[in-house]
């Protein structure tokens, strides 16, 4: 029962954070670049990552607690799909780490401060992570659900 709801979290939280990276990529930010100038654009940005990145925080938490939970359920019978999965996941946490403690907090700062010019700077810093992060997270999901194949 335990497991079972370990990988519903597990799954849950891995879907509010891929998917809200790719919507914000893929849909969010190509609109926002063609209809908005820098200051509304930056404002725009800054406002909808002060609302996700909360739910990227407890995202990350689950995602991280609810794995190492079952990857202690699986013990030395891990397979190695898992393990990497794993060694994704953590890179994925630490860049998101880094963009909500650096380009983020320049971001709001220069929002606040009206240098559009470094807010721009900031938000494409973001926008190059972002856009990593959500292709390594396609991939675990594309390894977790084909590795149990091989």
């Amino acid at each position: 029962m335990l497991v079972s709801i370990s990988l519903a979290l597990h799954i849950l939280s891995v879907v509010v954070w891929v998917g809200g990276m790719f919507f914000a990529y893929q849909v969010l930010r190509p609109v926002a670049a063609t209809v908005l100038e820098p200051p509304q654009r930056l404002t725009l940005w800054r406002g909808v990552f002060s609302r996700f990145f909360p739910w990227v925080w407890a995202c990350v938490a689950l995602v991280f607690l609810t794995g190492m939970l079952m990857l202690g359920k699986l013990g030395a019978h891990a397979p190695i799909y898992v393990h990497i999965m794993l060694g994704l996941g953590l890179v994925m946490m630490l860049i998101f780490a880094h963009v909500f403690f650096a380009p983020y907090k320049r971001l709001c700062r220069s929002v606040e401060a009206q240098q559009w010019s470094e807010g721009a700077k900031a938000l494409n810093q973001i926008r190059m992570m972002v856009g990593i992060n959500t292709a390594i997270g396609i991939a675990v999901i594309l390894i977790a659900t084909v590795g149990r194949a091989f």
